[in-house]
């Protein structure tokens, strides 16, 4: 930094900390600190609750884990002494009493500022006001002689917290985020930004985490906007990085000499990406060796194979036929050429013995009961226990595949072929399956770990679906087509929309009735399923939380219209006057 502080070479750590790991976390601080140091940074910069790793949920609220996050802090602080680049970090952070969700300024060797997160989001995945407390209006800090806002995440996305530091007289904004992904999530920030950059005309560094937490995905993409609304930089998606920005100050403020400017990548190639950063970081710092799954030669568990090796590497994933008597010869060979497109460990173990044996024992309970799904789902559970009976004696996770329509509906297998201890593909649809099952043979991700070229043979993704639980079934048999159940669905997850709604778009009353029947049904189904990756803006788990028992059914209302005088109006103290 110059006498005059006319310029700041700030680092930007976009890292992957593990939730719980206040150490390796650290570490990992000090390791960014080396680097900024080397890159002649003057300070170095990391995401929103970086100590404790995002989000930390209930996890937070334990005396012990506090204490471990401000040790890791001071500790920090202390070696800042030593002249290099000053630290601004993210932790929780106790004080009279109160929990805060804290970034805070290090340098000189000791805790230089401190501030508070102001509005807390609590919404989808959200649940920040069940653990934290909102913080005053903040100021600025000065780092480095210059004074800087630091509105963490959700700061941002109103104008309120913006406002109060530019009439307190802030010059840069920097923003830490612990921002999850979902689709089309990065033009949503960047819309943001640029209001809050508009409003208050100073510049802005967004800072995001990168990485896997349970079902969240962290995807990175940081950036910065000069005050004029101009991209300044803006660094790759679903990469831990480290970039050094160089702030210059002329009569107009701040600016930013020009940084590397990573191209975004489009939604589907997006998606692909988050499901295999999702399923490498649950099963890494989970600290499994290697993954287990049933390739059964369809579509499903191709693309969660292809996903795994991408994720893992070949020599941790490992895969299994489990064949009974209607599993079809083009299965067969199916399973065993995308095993081989993709190098990995195959094995065929044939279930019948273990299916006949659960129709033997059950036979004299059963006597007089016609054969029907009682008898296709042992197969489906036979299935299920030899994969978890791999999981258990070699130490790998079972990684289950069902798609976000089969999910919806109910159309999987509790105890089944939803055994398992993460899905890649939860929140896929089944035809966004196939669509990214097409990309992915024309298209390896950056720091992907498969190989180059086609992985999943065309014949599984033209051929009809099929469970093959009974002789010539396909997936169509029980359920409409996929494209007109997935935009059912979509209406109905996603939108909320009303069966009447649907109705008016074209799709069939009886259908629509039966689809919102199977959603509403399968609720107990998908509280007892895997966690996994979240793409979309409304996926089964934090975002969707309805009742398992709920006997409400839409079935076709028209909407209601409230008529002039039963309707509530708001009185002048704000309380309800209903006229009669």
């Amino acid at each position: 930094m110059t006498s005059a502080h006319n310029t700041l070479r700030l680092a930007l750590a976009q890292l992957n900390p593990t939730l719980g790991d206040v150490e390796g976390n650290l570490a990992l601080a000090r390791g960014a600190r080396a680097e900024a140091a080397k890159l002649g940074a003057d300070a170095v910069m990391l995401p929103e609750m970086f100590l404790a790793g995002y989000p930390p949920e209930d996890l937070v609220l334990k005396p012990a884990f506090q204490e471990a996050c401000f040790a890791a802090c001071e500790q920090l602080a202390r070696e800042t002494a030593d002249g290099g680049p000053a630290v601004l970090i993210g932790l929780p952070w106790v004080e009279n009493g109160k929990l805060y969700n804290a970034y805070t300024v290090l340098d000189g060797g000791r805790i230089e500022a401190v501030r508070f997160k102001v509005d807390l989001p609590n919404y989808g995945e959200f649940d920040e006001k069940r653990v934290f407390a909102s913080g005053p209006m903040p100021g600025p800090a000065v780092l480095r002689g210059v004074r800087v806002g630091l509105p963490i995440c959700e700061d941002i996305w109103t104008e309120d917290v913006v406002e109060c530091l530019t009439e307190t007289g802030a010059e840069l904004l920097l923003v830490p985020n612990g921002s999850p992904y979902y689709r089309a999530k990065t033009d949503i920030r960047l819309n943001n930004a640029v209001s809050r950059v508009t409003e208050s005309g100073l510049p802005i560094i967004y800072l995001n985490l990168v990485g896997g937490q349970d079902d969240l995905v962290f995807d990175g993409g940081s950036f910065g906007l000069n005050a004029d609304c101009s991209l300044a930089f803006q660094l790759p998606s679903f990469q831990s990085t480290i970039v050094v920005t160089e702030w210059t100050r002329g009569t107009d403020g701040w600016h930013c000499a020009e940084g590397p400017k990573a191209l975004a990548d489009d939604d589907q190639k997006a998606d692909y990406a988050a499901c295999v950063l999702g399923l490498r970081d649950y099963v890494d710092k989970n600290r499994f060796p290697g993954v287990v799954l049933g390739l059964s030669g369809g579509i499903d568990s191709a693309i969660c194979a292809a996903m795994a090796v991408d994720a893992l590497g070949a020599d941790r994933v490992h895969a299994v036929m489990l064949p009974y008597r209607y599993t079809s010869s083009e299965s067969l060979e199916d399973a065993e050429a995308c095993a081989k497109a993709l190098g990995i460990r195959y094995d065929v173990l044939p279930i019948a013995p273990a299916v006949d044996g659960f129709e033997a024992l059950l036979k004299p309970v059963f006597a007089g009961k016609a054969a029907d799904t009682t008898e296709e789902n042992l197969q489906s559970r036979a299935r299920g226990t030899i994969l978890m009976a791999l999981s258990n004696k070699f130490g790998s996770m079972v990684v289950t595949t069902g798609n976000k329509s089969e999910m919806s509906v109910g159309y999987a297998t509790i105890y089944g072929d939803m055994n398992g201890g993460f899905n890649p593909i939860k929140d896929l649809y089944k035809m966004e399956v196939y669509r990214l099952s097409a990309l992915r043979n024309g298209w390896k991700p950056e720091g992907a770990k498969g190989p180059s070229g086609i992985v999943i043979p065309e014949r599984i993704i033209t051929k009809a679906p099929s469970a093959e639980l009974r002789e010539n079934q396909t997936d169509q048999d029980s359920l409409p087509p996929y494209e007109v159940l997935d935009a059912i669905l979509e209406g109905l997850v996603e939108k909320e929309m009303r069966v009447s709604d649907l109705v008016a778009q074209g799709f069939d009353l009886e259908t629509v009735k039966r689809i919102e029947r199977l959603l509403y049904g399968a609720e107990y189904k998908r509280r007892q399923s895997a966690p996994g990756v979240k793409v979309t803006l409304k996926n089964f788990g934090r975002d969707r939380r309805y009742p398992i028992v709920n006997r409400f059914r839409d079935q076709g209302r028209a909407a209601f219209t409230p008529g002039p005088k039963l309707a509530p109006r708001r009185g002048s103290t704000g309380t309800d006057v209903v006229d009669f």
